[in-house]
């Protein structure tokens, strides 16, 4: 794929595909380690030890629309072709937990894209899941957390046009605020 948000909402629909009411998704950046370091948690139906030695395996799906699964795998080969690592943990009934991480000076690095828009794009499409997004960069970080503005909201659904245009505001504030407007 040819950015790394793309293959973080491939990950986040099997999430959602899995039965998960909250997802997280961590991106955190380092510029000492020259790294950036990429964590999708799901509360899903999780996967069996088996299902789970073969998640990487680019012709294991759990979909029956079709009998291929490029996003895991995808997702493994771009933080391997930096000099990175992947680690997928499941269990059965307590859901999934996917790490990547990148060397982002790395000559194969993939962008991360416009995470940004793809984190208010999940919101969106999907009001009745709840997501957490991290966002740091060495010390400084934010979060936005779909379970507090539920409270603050007092029942207003999240996918309506003006919550929607609050959120996407408050992404891109924080995100240029975070990384300097780069």
């Amino acid at each position: 794929m040819r950015e790394l948000s793309l293959n973080i909402l491939d990950i986040v629909q099997n999430s959602i595909s899995a039965g998960s009411p909250i997802i997280t998704i961590k991106v955190h950046e380092s510029t000492p380690k020259k790294s950036m370091l990429i964590e999708i948690l799901d509360e899903g139906r999780g996967m069996s030890a088996e299902q789970v030695l073969s998640v990487t395996d680019p012709f294991f799906t759990t979909r029956t629309t079709r009998k291929v699964g490029m996003g895991v795998p995808l997702f493994k080969m771009a933080a391997e072709m930096t000099g990175g690592s992947f680690n997928i943990n499941s269990q059965l009934g307590s859901g999934t937990g996917v790490k990547a991480e990148f060397y982002s000076e790395h000559i194969d690095m993939t962008p991360l894209g416009d995470i940004n828009q793809t984190v208010a794009m999940l919101i969106r499409m999907n009001p009745n899941i709840d997501f957490v997004f991290e966002r740091s960069l060495d010390e400084q970080s934010f979060t936005l957390d779909t379970r507090e503005l539920r409270q603050i909201l007092e029942g207003v659904p999240l996918d309506t046009p003006d919550v929607m245009a609050w959120i996407t505001e408050f992404l891109e504030e924080n995100d240029k605020e975070l990384i300097g407007g780069a």
